[in-house]
């Protein structure tokens, strides 16, 4: 993810950027959840089973934070169908991992939400656009009202709350409402994804932005960024998926800022772009550990072997070659510039496309940027 808020303010004012410090880990504890949405690269149904019990998980984590593990995302499905997740929260913090909580909102109510604010350093909450787009979607009518109550009643309790919102063809119309929204009620951090091409969001992905779609996207949300910095208003923007932002990020802020851009330019290479299988990790809902929830090829099962001979194996040539950093790629990236800061993007969106791990990131929109050939 590209911490635009934080690294505006950071190059600027010659503080320390967010880094991270170890890797983060995104687990979908279940595969259960109470909507179906269009983009779900888990594609989740309120069927599904857990795959995994409480002690496994438990002996997992104790064995992620000997590896270096220092955030767990819990995501899904639904993470909050679980009847143990306040105990596997509570287990992190014994272990001194810090607990994010991704969630519908849907299973926040005024009987839990004090226990899910206590456990979770941070809640994210999903919100699509406006009523009719949200719940269209999401597969369900009513989620945008309850999604919503559910913000609400968390900003009573917290303010270690945000919104994650998908970049679509059907959801980019409503970019502008997410951040009216977040000025309205005060969210303190709004998150917007990049579509990626897995589960649903393979079978969706014609619903992709355009070149120039997407260009206009990230122009209005880096906007926002430095309106919220220079009008002190502390609001947090983050972008995901789409690396290629960090360069959008820099000529904007060279531009604004351009006694600050060298500052700015050492600190992307510092964070170094896609950290799939490097500095990010994923444990599906079956226990498959995987370079990013996105990825199309396991690197194993927590089932089968332990996590940290798993995450930490010398002999993996997958992970040696997400690990190279800039990474050797093919297409578009083999001879950009940008490499080192992007590191090429979304693997899951070149295999898709190309049916290579190698692959450029077809959703790549440097090109029209700069209107040359990158290459």
């Amino acid at each position: 993810m590209l911490r635009v808020s934080n690294l505006i303010r950071a190059s600027i004012e010659g503080g320390r950027e967010r880094v991270l410090d170890g890797a983060i880990a995104i687990w979908n504890l279940t595969n259960r959840c109470n909507l179906s949405c269009l983009h779900c690269y888990s594609k989740a149904t309120l069927e599904s089973e857990d795959a995994l019990d409480t002690n496994e998980i438990f002996k997992t984590m104790a064995d992620m934070a000997q590896s270096g593990i220092k955030f767990i995302i819990f995501s899904g499905g639904e993470p909050l169908t679980r009847h143990d997740i306040f105990d596997i929260a509570a287990r992190a913090r014994e272990l001194g991992i810090i607990t994010y909580l991704s969630t519908n909102g849907l299973y926040v109510h005024k009987s839990n939400v004090e226990k899910i604010v206590a456990a979770f350093d941070y809640i994210g909450v999903s919100i699509d656009g406006r009523e009719e787009t949200h719940d269209h979607f999401r597969g369900l009518k009513g989620s945008f009202k309850l999604s919503m109550e559910a913000i609400k009643l968390l900003l009573q309790y917290s303010n270690r709350v945000g919104i994650r919102f998908t970049l679509t063809t059907q959801t980019l119309e409503d970019l502008p409402f997410i951040f009216e929204l977040a000025e309205t009620l005060n969210i303190p951090k709004v998150y917007i994804s990049h579509l990626v091409y897995s589960g649903r969001g393979l079978e969706n992905r014609a619903m992709d932005l355009s070149v120039e779609q997407r260009i206009e996207a990230v122009k209005f949300v880096l906007s926002k960024a430095f309106d919220y910095y220079e009008t002190n208003k502390s609001i947090e923007v983050v972008t995901g998926n789409m690396e290629m932002d960090a360069i959008s990020l820099f000529e904007e802020f060279s531009r604004r800022y351009p006694e600050h851009s060298s500052n700015m330019h050492d600190r992307l290479l510092k964070w170094g772009g896609n950290s799939a299988g490097r500095k990010l990790v994923n444990i599906d809902s079956r226990g498959n550990v995987k370079p990013d929830p996105f990825f199309p090829v396991t690197l194993g099962s927590i089932k089968e072997k332990p996590f940290g001979l798993i995450w930490n194996d010398p002999d993996n040539a997958l992970l040696t070659a997400l690990r190279t950093h800039p990474r050797v790629l093919e297409g578009k990236c083999s001879k950009c510039e940008y490499l080192s800061i992007c590191n090429g993007g979304s693997r899951a969106r070149a295999y898709a496309v190309h049916g290579t791990l190698n692959g450029d990131d077809p959703s790549c929109y440097l090109d029209q940027i700069f209107h040359k050939d990158i290459a």
